[in-house]
């Protein structure tokens, strides 16, 4: 976790030049993106599909970068659409989450290569409505909260129990008959989204066979099964941000390639990854303002906080934090030290009880493992601090053709 690439460090550096202030910016490394994720996509199975849940990080230069990459992407308001709108897309995506708008749906339904995940049965009846008024015959996945094993289980269920998300089992037979009979609805697959932050990847592999055993059952209820060609398996893979050893996804993929091989009628999968798509490629940096004792216990009041950086707080966790010094440290024993930002609040947390040795005012702190829900769920505008710069880094040519070494935004 402490290899951090010379370009982030010559980053962090030219900022501080660049910048009067003590500093707080996001680095975003597309090259370090890209090679993750072509490896993602390089032991997919053969009639497996990797979308991207762009609510993990929905930056421009993200998925431009990995628009060539993915199959497609995610999304879960028109606020999304539009983002995706405005980065040049031209993938295909899905349009999936509860309370769909109906100014949502209509925009969605302007997209010639846009699935949507039906919800409720309300949301089947309005969206029946609304393409039968934009002369579209759309296709559309029915999400299913299944009842599940009790041995799968993950930190945040989705499914499995009582949520807002997805149609029961037991009401899916009458869902798949609402789509059915309406003239302007194609039934094209379903969607399972179970879990969240699964990083146990024997449970994902036993998730997946469940799935794949109820897929005949669900294909059974529609009176069109040929139409029937997709199952969205959902995202939910987690990132270990406390440790080294991550989620094996090419040992997953293994896995996954036999319990195809033994379907008879074997559906497409489709994945939707957010985090672990995008978490490894971020990287949050602050500066040191203040040290200080506070009733025996050491504080290091840095620039930022979790307005920018809300991660910590949302999966409640002490982040892993890198001590880069900006002056030659004299040998000392680590101490104890609790990483804060600048609210007033004390609940502006980052980390607890890190071992730093010879911190001073003005080093730098990296936090990394910040290229996903990170920046883009944060409180920004409480206390009405700047918003951070934020730095993309590519040693490759993106996907719109442009040289971008180091861009900033």
């Amino acid at each position: 976790m402490n290899n951090i690439p010379a370009t982030v460090i010559s980053a962090i550096a030219e900022a501080r030049v660049r910048h009067d202030d003590p500093l707080a910016v996001f680095i975003y490394d597309l090259a370090a993106l890209s090679r993750h994720v072509g490896e993602m996509m390089s032991v997919l199975p053969e009639g497996v599909e990797l979308y991207y849940a762009i609510k993990a990080n929905s930056e421009a230069s993200v998925l431009r970068t990995l628009a060539s990459l993915v199959d497609g992407f995610e999304v879960s308001s028109g606020g999304e659409i539009e983002r995706l709108e405005n980065s040049g897309n031209l993938k295909p995506f899905i349009f999936s989450g509860p309370g769909k708008l109906d100014s949502d749906l209509r925009r969605a339904l302007g997209h010639g290569e846009c699935t949507i995940h039906v919800e409720s049965l309300n949301e089947i009846t309005r969206l029946a409505r609304l393409a039968q008024e934009a002369g579209r015959v759309q296709p559309v996945f029915i999400r299913i909260n299944p009842q599940l094993p009790p041995q799968i289980t993950s930190r945040l269920a989705m499914a499995g129990t009582a949520t807002p998300f997805g149609i029961d089992e037991t009401d899916l037979a009458d869902a798949v008959r609402m789509v059915d009979s309406a003239g302007y609805l194609q039934l094209k697959g379903f969607h399972v989204h179970a879990m969240s932050h699964q990083q146990d990847t024997r449970r994902h592999q036993e998730l997946m066979a469940f799935y794949l055993q109820r897929w005949p059952h669900w294909k059974a209820l529609s009176e069109f099964p040929q139409h029937i060609s997709h199952l969205n398996v959902g995202g939910g893979i987690g990132v270990n941000y406390l440790g080294h050893e991550q989620f094996d996804w090419p040992g997953f993929c293994t896995t996954l390639r036999t319990l195809l091989s033994d379907c008879e009628d074997r559906p497409v999968l489709r994945f939707e990854p957010g985090r672990y798509v995008s978490a490894f490629c971020g990287y949050y940096a602050i500066e040191v303002l203040d040290r200080k004792i506070s009733h025996g216990k050491g504080f290091l009041v840095c620039r930022g906080g979790t307005h920018q950086f809300r991660l910590p707080v949302a999966q409640g966790h002490d982040h892993p934090v890198i001590h880069l010094p900006q002056r030659p440290v004299q040998d000392s024993d680590p101490q104890s030290w609790t990483v804060v930002g600048q609210l007033c609040t004390p609940k502006d947390i980052l980390s607890r009880d890190r071992q730093l040795c010879g911190v001073s005012q003005g080093d730098i702190l990296l936090l990394p493992l910040a290229g996903a829900y990170g920046y883009n769920i944060s409180h920004a505008d409480f206390l009405c601090h700047p918003r951070p710069e934020i730095i993309f880094l590519s040693d490759e040519t993106l996907s719109d053709g442009t040289e971008n070494p180091c861009s900033c935004a």
